[in-house]
């Protein structure tokens, strides 16, 4: 392909900007643009967003500049390369996404590592966490189906009620923030920060959090789970991790570790579920019909990491702290700090 558009070339993409994405293929047909090259242009950078992340910011006052396609690996769906990338993230994606030490921001460290960190990469990062969020379904599926079988039940209503309670202070804050939160924070220093900041919080809680008088989920009142639910809020912070915000607020605020897990476990479903639609809902003309392959993979990868998680971390808070994960962040941090410092 070229290396160059010239002038006509670069003010057609710039008319294509703010043009519904389905009028492309009709229009670059057309006119004095070379269809070829356009073609290969489109082929490169199939949505608006990434026509303007990708292209120089003066694309539009017609002066042609060096072209670079950002998403070549995206260009085949069954490249061996790129299903082994979306394997690794979606053992990333399940492996993290239940632990005490951000997904997400694992997610971006390792996207911007593997050269996965394009607006469709971004998408395979929200449908696969899809796949995490159904292995909490599968592990808790008995349980969820009693529950909203048997509204009436005292057990039942009061866990609904309590996870609802939990959701609300973050669904806020999300929906009202999401634009700045994903303009700003979503980057390599900021998550290393994040996770160092969140090792120390984890140590200070094991240092000195109270005797929990919550031994299960059943126990909890409103109270509890209002407070792990502004503990949530943290979370909106990549970097934080949802499950350490809501599992160590939980053992802040009283409960035992098995229930504070297992109250994140519950909580990660209305959330995650809402976070991972909403994003979807945004970034729905990125999602291309030639990626399913390798979002099969990492959907797939995900949920079957996840499970092993989810079954794996409640016999290990059992007889274990989180000191372990603690320390993890804390030097894991400092090495993603290390390395993406400039």
């Amino acid at each position: 392909p070229p290396a160059r558009l010239n002038a006509a070339e670069t003010a057609w993409l710039a008319g294509m900007l703010r043009k519904p994405r389905r009028a492309w293929p009709r229009e670059f047909l057309t006119g004095e643009p070379d269809p070829q090259r356009l073609e290969w242009v489109l082929r490169c950078f199939p949505g608006r967003r990434q026509l303007t992340r990708g292209f120089p910011s003066d694309i539009s006052a017609n002066t042609p500049q060096p072209l670079q396609c950002h998403f070549q690996h995206i260009t085949h769906a069954m490249d061996p390369v790129l299903l082994f990338k979306a394997f690794l993230l979606g053992i990333v994606e399940g492996a993290t996404e239940f632990l005490p030490v951000s997904s997400t921001g694992h997610l971006i460290i390792a996207g911007d590592l593997l050269d996965f960190n394009d607006a469709r990469g971004k998408v395979f990062e929200i449908v696969i966490q899809l796949g995490a969020i159904l292995a909490v379904c599968w592990e808790y599926r008995a349980r969820i189906a009693h529950t909203l079988g048997n509204v009436a039940e005292p057990a039942s209503r009061r866990l609904i009620v309590n996870l609802a309670l939990a959701f609300i202070p973050a669904a806020v804050l999300g929906l009202a923030f999401h634009h700045q939160i994903k303009t700003y924070l979503f980057l390599p220093v900021t998550v290393a920060i994040a996770l160092m900041v969140g090792g120390v919080a984890i140590l200070l809680v094991e240092k000195y959090a109270r005797t929990p008088d919550t031994p299960t989920v059943d126990d909890m009142d409103w109270k509890h789970a209002l407070k792990v639910g502004f503990a949530q809020c943290l979370a909106l912070i990549p970097g934080v991790s949802r499950a350490g915000a809501t599992i160590l607020g939980g053992v802040v605020f009283g409960l035992s570790r098995r229930a504070a897990t297992e109250f994140s476990f519950f909580l990660a479903i209305p959330i995650m579920f809402a976070a991972t639609g909403f994003d979807l809902f945004k970034n729905w003309e990125d999602l291309q019909a030639d990626d399913f392959a390798v979002i099969a993979v990492g959907f797939v990868t995900a949920f079957f990491s996840a499970l092993l998680v989810v079954r794996g971390l409640l016999r290990f808070v059992a007889h274990h702290d989180f000191r372990t994960f603690a320390w993890y962040r804390i030097v894991f941090g400092a090495l993603v700090l290390a390395y993406f410092w400039r």
